[in-house]
């Protein structure tokens, strides 16, 4: 019997280890074929001439990807401005304000917030937000970079909610008493004492979210304008992950610009492994 057990218990962590080997795998065959695919464009290109140059244009092989660096940029910064203090004002009031059935609610909406697809999004953007924009704004196109940010904000607040109220749901009650006991109002304790607390895990959340604006396409290329300009906040532009979306299609295979675009997925490869290593390392500082 009991070597009936060993043999059951060796192979489920025979099915893990293989598993975990798999995704590792999975993981460095992506790596190195982004490695092997992206580097002779950029050799050919000039690293310096690929990555601040201003100019895309396949026609001419000009391929600089300054505007969608700075693009991503700006779109995941002003998406995360926007939806830091929503998504960490709703985890509190979730987490501690809100009845248990009016908290289940609400939980229930964020759900379905993340599983809704990303050209639902995208869709909802380009008939809802883009007219709205354009009418409110007095713009010739409402296809714009605030368009995709207020599309992006919306997107990564179920991130930043669902982590941030496990978070604050983990804090031992003993602080809050302590802090009530001594004083302090439920408000001041929320804010100074869980919110401190948890400050792990909402970081997390918030690098999560980061993530998620940095790597979305579908949604943001119906409502940016997909134009390869330097951004402003009101003028049509193109992201990362829609430069490589808008082209790949009809780049043909082995030209340079097909080369250039697996070159753009090398840097926003990077870019997501710079956000996990942070993350790691947010996360691992306060064990």
């Amino acid at each position: 019997m009991r070597k009936g057990k060993d043999a059951i218990e060796y192979g489920v962590r025979l099915i893990f280890l293989i598993c975990g080997v798999v995704s590792v795998g999975i993981v460095l065959c992506i790596s190195i074929y982004l490695i092997i695919s992206g580097i002779p464009a950029i050799m050919e290109i000039g690293l310096f001439d690929f990555l601040f140059g201003t100019t895309w244009a396949s026609s001419q092989d000009q391929f600089g990807i300054l505007p969608f660096i700075l693009t991503s940029i700006y779109g995941t910064g002003g998406a995360v401005l926007i939806g830091i203090p929503l998504g960490i004002f709703t985890a509190v009031f979730l987490a501690k304000v809100a009845p248990p059935k009016l908290a289940r609610g609400i939980h229930t909406c964020v759900e379905l917030l993340a599983g809704i697809p990303s050209v639902v999004y995208g869709l909802v953007g380009m008939t809802v937000l883009v007219p709205w924009v354009q009418a409110a704004f007095g713009l010739s196109s409402g296809a714009t970079l605030f368009t995709a940010i207020l599309v992006l904000a919306v997107m990564i607040l179920p991130y930043i909610i669902n982590v941030s109220e496990t978070a604050l749901r983990a804090v031992p009650r003993e602080y809050e008493e302590a802090s009530l006991a001594l004083g302090a109002t439920k408000t001041e304790t929320y804010f100074k004492i869980s919110l401190r607390a948890a400050r792990s895990g909402v970081i997390a959340s918030v690098i999560q979210g980061v993530g998620r604006a940095l790597g979305e396409a579908m949604a943001i290329i119906m409502v940016a304008g997909n134009v390869a300009n330097m951004p402003s906040l009101f003028g049509s532009v193109r992201f990362l992950t829609t430069a490589i979306v808008s082209e790949m299609s009809y780049a043909a295979y082995g030209s340079l610009q097909r080369n250039a675009l697996f070159s753009i997925g090398l840097v926003l490869f990077l870019f997501i492994m710079l956000i996990n290593a942070l993350l790691r390392f947010v996360t691992g500082r306060d064990k």
